[in-house]
């Protein structure tokens, strides 16, 4: 154990980014006030936020109308000069991703626990689901994968959403939702753009207030019927001092519950993994934020836990490995982890074969 201690402690480096495609790089040897990687990263990408302006009006246009005329070639030599930004998973100067790909904000692994966590932070429980970017147009709904491969396509009540209520092309909604099979809803983290107004550089605690009242005022959208045959239901948020994170804890969800996500209050929403989200399994919140919260079924920790170093350091070696031989996309993801999330959920059930032997292989795609 003081072997694959020793290890990781060597082996993890803060300033590159933590995926949650791997398992928690500290679990077992996590220290609350740890080293300033991620803590710099988060006021780097803060302050870079402030300096930029992106065109977001035209970007959520394009999205809408699936209209890329005049883009196709831009920004093909920045690819060279976005190798010095590695060391921010995000930068916020770069251009927009074109297309539907990699227009997801995904979170990190929350490894260095903000001094601010109570004051400037909201946490989001998650359910069980893929990832989707739902877009709402020309009286139509499409859903995408992160990768940008279009799923469905159904009408919905969201505002642009159907034949009816797309009275004009300047109509449209742009959401960032996690899709639920089981339950056949689509529940809805975040929202880019609201019936043509993009939010994308408003801050977190703006989105979610915008987000929640819009839903109200639509009626039906919450409900299956023939012109909206999924359920479309805004995720709650919760303030992040003890007492909050432990009533959340101890509640009950209409949904199986995957993990949560930490949302800092002024981030807007970037395209790729950021570490002004961060992301937690339940049973991590005691070890890692160092509460001591009320024994319930999403605080219990499940088989696979006590293994996490030995995955940690078998996850760091295979990804080395892949790097020093030169392969493309495994150095790529190395790295830097772009992408890597579609799957908010992570291991199968523990009494499952898979669940018991592949905890970290559940998490990648």
């Amino acid at each position: 154990m003081e072997e694959l201690s020793a290890a990781l402690a060597a082996g993890v480096a803060l300033a590159a980014p933590n995926s949650p495609a791997a398992p928690h790089p500290r679990l077992a040897a996590y220290k609350a006030r740890g080293g300033p990687g991620q803590a710099e990263r988060r006021q780097r990408l803060l302050r870079l936020q402030r300096e930029r302006r992106l065109d977001y009006v035209n970007h959520a246009r394009r999205l809408a109308e699936d209209d890329w005329a005049g883009v196709e070639s831009e920004g093909e030599e920045k690819e060279g000069e976005d190798a010095e930004e590695e060391e921010m998973d995000v930068d916020p100067g770069k251009k927009l991703p074109k297309r539907y790909a990699n227009q997801l904000m995904l979170s990190e692994w929350l490894v260095d626990v903000p001094l601010d966590l109570e004051q400037e932070w909201v946490v989001v429980v998650c359910p069980v689901g893929k990832r989707a970017l739902v877009v709402a147009s020309r009286g139509t709904t499409a859903a995408y994968t992160k990768s940008g491969f279009c799923v469905n396509r159904f009408p919905s009540l969201l505002p642009g959403g159907n034949r009816h209520n797309s009275t004009s092309e300047k109509v449209y909604c742009i959401l960032d939702c996690i899709y639920n099979e089981a339950k056949q809803t689509y529940y809805i983290l975040d929202v880019m753009c609201w019936r043509g107004h993009p939010v994308y550089d408003c801050q977190t605690d703006f989105r979610f207030f915008w987000l929640f009242s819009k839903i109200q005022e639509e009626e039906g959208l919450g409900e299956k019927s023939r012109i909206n045959p999924f359920k479309f239901v805004g995720l709650q948020n919760f303030p992040c001092s003890s007492d909050s994170l432990c009533k959340v804890l101890a509640m009950d969800f209409p949904f199986e519950v995957d993990g949560l996500l930490f949302y800092h209050k002024q981030t807007h929403y970037t395209p790729g993994s950021t570490p002004l989200v961060g992301w937690l399994r339940p049973y991590m919140v005691p070890e890692i934020l160092g509460l001591a919260v009320p024994a319930t079924v999403l605080t219990a920790k499940p088989d696979y836990a006590g293994r996490q170093l030995q995955q940690i350091i078998e996850s760091k070696k295979s990804k080395k490995l892949a790097a020093e031989k030169g392969h493309p996309s495994s150095a790529a993801a190395a790295r830097n982890g772009h992408y890597e999330l579609e799957h908010l959920s992570t291991p199968q059930p523990a009494n499952s074969p898979e669940g018991r032997d592949g905890a970290v292989s559940q998490m990648e795609n």
